[in-house]
């Protein structure tokens, strides 16, 4: 019961994000919930139990208020790798999470900033070869430009939610927007 998760969706029964996923810890689901925060949606056949209570563990959630969505997601490494698909910006191979680094395309040591528009996505090779060199300098362009994306940009770019990973009673809301079968 440790690591059960809930999905919380937007007052619309929409994903708050779908990468990463709008998850909560189920203590925090459950807290939500009795301060009257989320509408319960669905629940796990687990009873979460107090001295003088016991209520079933949260498996799904909805905001009372709805979120607006729009803007910029996080600046975080995970979401420069999305928004670059994974793919060194300057080979053009595509690389798991954890063999990709990121790189400044204006060095930091020459006053580049640690911003959307300065990092890339990169592999360890192309990184060591451009060193503290622009990207013309080292005759190394880069595939696109990079740019702050938004919120929508990135839920789009998201790989595809492996559902199997996924508790059952979160799939009718996962795939909402998705085309049904005939």
């Amino acid at each position: 019961m440790m690591n059960l998760q809930t999905l919380v969706l937007n007052a619309d029964y929409r994903p708050l994000s779908y990468h990463p996923l709008s998850l909560w810890s189920w203590r925090d689901a459950l807290t939500a919930l009795m301060l009257d925060r989320v509408a319960l949606v669905a629940n796990y056949d687990v009873l979460a139990r107090s001295p003088s209570r016991s209520m079933a563990v949260p498996s799904v959630v909805a905001l009372k208020n709805y979120k607006k969505i729009d803007g910029f997601p996080a600046f975080t490494r995970y979401n420069i790798y999305l928004r670059d698909e994974f793919t060194c910006q300057y080979c053009a191979e595509e690389f798991p999470t954890e063999v990709l680094t990121f790189d400044h395309v204006i060095p930091r040591s020459r006053g580049g900033r640690t911003s959307w528009e300065n990092v890339v996505a990169a592999c360890g090779h192309c990184n060591h070869v451009k060193a503290n060199r622009t990207p013309r300098e080292a005759r190394m362009p880069l595939l696109k430009e990079p740019l702050r994306p938004s919120k929508t940009a990135l839920n789009r770019k998201a790989p595809d939610l492996r559902y199997r990973d996924y508790h059952h009673s979160w799939l009718d809301y996962l795939y909402w927007d998705s085309e049904l079968d005939d």
